[in-house]
């Protein structure tokens, strides 16, 4: 049995409650015959605060708080025991609600636990979103071919289904009607990381040009600071004699 926090997963009330020799407060429950589990006793370690502060937020999506959990449980190398109790202190509001709700000896394991928790909150799952969502992902006027390809890549990371195939024709799709889009229209690329590798080109080209046009801008206000426009001295020098002395 699992001994998170008292009383959800406190021995049932049938269990005949022994004490260890040598640890007063350990209490290991002895089940019926054939249904004995050996329940390891030592205090959960403590979990940083902010790394529950983190889990608390997340609990509007259930799988991601238990995969991220499972995560630093593994990292952690924590027992069955320890995962059930150190689980419970990442719960807040309706989870916490839910738990305090179940009954005495509900829970008998973590994989129980799991099971239990993803059930109950299986509505506040996030939908699998599909390939043709990606479809909808489209340059911006005037956004650079970086930007753009950030913010697919970053959709197309809620698409783990989504093929090569698949990522390459949505974002050729998506493009402006600029250099890159004519050169993938003439010359097709079947996968998305072929796509990438002559992005990366373009996005050379477009940063080394930003790069040349701001230069020429400083340049030129530099070069207008010391020599104003003709027509701003002559309006100058009818305005004002001294000017022209």
């Amino acid at each position: 049995m699992c001994l998170a926090a008292p009383p959800r997963l406190a021995p049932p009330p049938e269990a005949e409650v022994l004490e260890e020799e040598g640890d007063e407060e350990a209490l290991v429950p002895v089940l019926p015959a054939g249904r004995r589990r050996d329940i390891p006793r030592p205090e959960p370690p403590e979990v940083p605060p902010q790394w529950l502060a983190r889990l608390e937020h997340l609990q509007k999506d259930p799988m991601e708080h238990l995969s991220r959990f499972e995560n630093a449980a593994l990292l952690h190398r924590y027992t069955d025991g320890i995962k059930c109790r150190v689980f419970v202190t990442t719960f807040a509001r309706a989870a916490q609600q839910w738990f305090n709700q179940l009954p005495v000896g509900a829970i008998g394991n973590f994989q129980e636990f799991r099971s239990l928790f993803l059930h109950q909150f299986a509505s506040s799952r996030k939908l699998q979103k599909t390939g043709l969502s990606l479809f909808a992902v489209r340059q911006k006027d005037d956004e650079p071919l970086k930007e753009y390809l950030q913010r697919f890549n970053t959709a197309a990371l809620e698409v783990p289904a989504a093929t090569q195939e698949v990522k390459a024709s949505a974002f050729s799709q998506g493009l402006l009607d600029g250099d890159f889009f004519k050169s993938l229209a003439k010359k097709p690329v079947a996968k998305f990381d072929a796509l990438l590798a002559r992005a990366a080109k373009y996005i050379n080209m477009e940063e080394a040009q930003a790069a040349k046009k701001e230069t020429r801008g400083r340049s030129v206000r530099r070069s207008r600071r010391r020599h104003p426009p003709r027509n701003l001295v002559s309006t100058l020098e009818k305005e004002n004699p001294l000017f022209k002395e």
